[in-house]
């Protein structure tokens, strides 16, 4: 497979075109819409209304309640998004896979949150969006595009996929299953107040209009669009005065790996009886929490590399304890999975034999259970979250672990590469 430089490698060599591309924005605190634009406050004002600004309260409704709930949160990961993919369609043949109460997603997991949300019956749709080869052209000479983006691909090919599968079809069946009560949320990161904004997809759904389908895309994209891969999306508010402002939102993995507790309760105690069991908790992590030992090369993209790569599963592994710390308090099982250490997985790997080869080994994984490990079960004498890997005659060609060259004077500019170790997944 060929290989591919880390985010922030890319982030990096964004930078260096920084003068090339940008997106023209009004200066000042206001960012103020062009008229030419025609958005209407009243598009503005229904944006204002999907935004969750009570999912603390709902959250803590829900943790109060005598009945289960079930929550499934789905990370950030590009291209590794097949990993959760496949894993929902193998539970699904497995015949255990629970209704979620609440699904969110985060950047890829946001383009898969949908048909998670929806159920077993839009598995084939789910299969499509992986495995069809449309994700191909994501990033490549045909997306290049950083003369005149502030990023070095355009987001065309991202917009095209989530128009695909993004129909009146899927909003009515969102809109009847908000109706009900469940959620589907769906994170973006405001680069302007530096927050995280989520999202009630069924509160858009519900809308139904055409208006309403094109906000829906807007915010999959906007949650999926890596910063200085793809460009931002502008997302309509408004101002105290009820001036409509365009805000720029990126990939909601910015600022969370994946949402599953409000950061206002991750402290709190449901005041239900002890020993009533709150329900379930799932994360899928669409990339890799171990730690790959291996010298680092002593090339700028190497370095960053690694010291991107170690950031990320640091945080990711701190939040993983914070959601585990509140399951234990509040009688809630919490289960995750993510893809084995010793596979090779890349974020940015957008081509359809190595999405398949993961979606395939995902999907084994989901229908035999394998892929879950419990984390609100604490046993202080095992690592908090174990080294995962597959017998290596389960891992498929395209996703093995590639062999470096025993000497490559490139790697440092003088001696020998890099360990032969697993690229591990970047979780942005």
């Amino acid at each position: 497979m060929r290989s591919l430089l880390r985010p922030l490698a890319t982030l990096a060599l964004t930078a260096s075109l920084a003068a090339c591309g940008t997106l023209d924005r009004p200066d000042g605190p206001l960012r103020l819409n062009d008229p030419k634009a025609g958005v209407t406050p009243a598009q503005a004002q229904a944006s204002v209304d999907a935004r969750v600004t009570d999912f603390l309260n709902e959250f803590g409704n829900l943790m109060a309640d005598r009945n289960e709930t079930n929550l499934l949160a789905l990370s950030g990961g590009g291209a590794n998004g097949a990993y959760g993919g496949g894993l929902l369609v193998g539970w699904s043949d497995s015949g255990t896979r629970p209704v979620f109460d609440v699904v969110t997603g985060v950047s890829t997991g946001a383009l898969a949150a949908p048909f998670a949300f929806l159920g077993s019956e839009w598995d084939d749709k789910l299969r499509e969006a992986y495995t069809s080869g449309q994700s191909d052209n994501l990033i490549g000479a045909r997306s290049f595009a950083a003369v005149f983006n502030p990023s070095l691909f355009s987001s065309r090919r991202l917009q095209d996929l989530v128009d695909s599968y993004v129909s009146f079809e899927l909003m009515s069946a969102v809109a009847r299953e908000h109706a009900k009560g469940r959620r589907l949320l769906v994170v973006t990161t405001n680069l302007d107040t530096q927050e995280s904004v989520i999202w009630d997809m069924g509160e858009i759904a519900r809308r139904g209009d055409e208006e309403a389908r094109e906000l829906f895309k807007k915010v999959l994209v906007a949650s999926a669009s890596i910063p200085g891969v793809f460009p931002p999306v502008l997302l309509p508010g408004l101002s105290d005065q009820g001036q409509v402002m365009m805000e720029m939102h990126v990939d909601g993995g910015v600022n969370l790996p994946y949402l599953a507790v409000p950061e206002g309760l991750m402290l709190w105690t449901s005041p239900r009886q002890e020993g009533i069991r709150a329900g379930a908790m799932y994360v899928v992590v669409n990339g890799q929490t171990g730690r790959n030992i291996g010298t680092t090369p002593g090339r700028l993209t190497g370095i960053l590399g690694r010291t991107y790569d170690s950031m990320s599963k640091a945080s990711l592994r701190t939040h993983l304890a914070v959601t585990a710390g509140f399951a234990r308090r509040n009688g809630l099982e919490f289960s995750f999975t993510a893809i084995p250490d010793n596979v090779q997985a890349s974020a940015l790997a957008f081509d359809q034999a190595s999405m398949t080869a993961l979606f395939e080994l995902a999907r084994q994984r989901g229908r035999d259970g394998s892929a879950w490990r419990r984390l609100d079960e604490d046993d202080p004498s095992k690592d908090f979250v174990p080294a995962d890997e597959v017998s290596e005659q389960d891992i498929p060609e395209e996703l093995k672990v590639e062999e470096q060259p025993a000497n490559d004077n490139n790697a440092t500019g003088e001696g020998p590469a890099e360990t032969p170790t697993p690229k591990a997944a970047d979780n942005g």
